[in-house]
């Protein structure tokens, strides 16, 4: 005898392979381990499904993994940049960057001082340029 699908029907033999030989209890009725198996697999599709689903509708951590790759990316670049500055300069400039780049950092204040001088002495000016402006309408 065939069944259905036009394979022998040998009593006993069961239709997944390496499966406890169990009959089934009807033809087209899957034995109890065939549906505990079938509901595993389902669970198992349904967990990676969700797992993909919130993966995609977790905005901020997107947006956080292409900010950090943002950041990489230009990282690199300046670093780049900053080794191409530096093997394009010449030697003697390099040293006199150097020496006034130290010279800076051990006199802070007087160098903040003269900074903020100088801000202040281009602000009255700028102010001195638009009322000299107005007047002369």
């Amino acid at each position: 005898m065939t069944d259905a699908s036009g394979t022998p029907d040998v009593p006993g033999a069961s239709d997944v392979p390496g499966a406890p030989d169990e009959r089934r209890t009807d033809v087209g009725t899957p034995t109890p381990d065939e549906l505990r198996e079938q509901v595993e697999r389902t669970r198992d599709e349904l967990g990676q499904t969700i797992e993909a689903l919130a993966g995609k509708a977790d905005v901020k951590a997107q947006a956080k993994e292409k900010t950090a790759q943002v950041a990489d990316r230009i990282h690199d670049k300046a670093a780049h940049t900053a080794q191409l500055v530096h093997d394009a300069t010449p030697d003697p400039v390099l040293d006199a960057a150097g020496r006034v780049a130290s010279t800076a950092r051990a006199n802070r204040k007087p160098l903040l001082v003269v900074g903020a001088a100088l801000v202040v002495v281009l602000l009255v000016l700028r102010g001195r340029g638009r009322s000299h402006g107005r007047g002369c309408r």
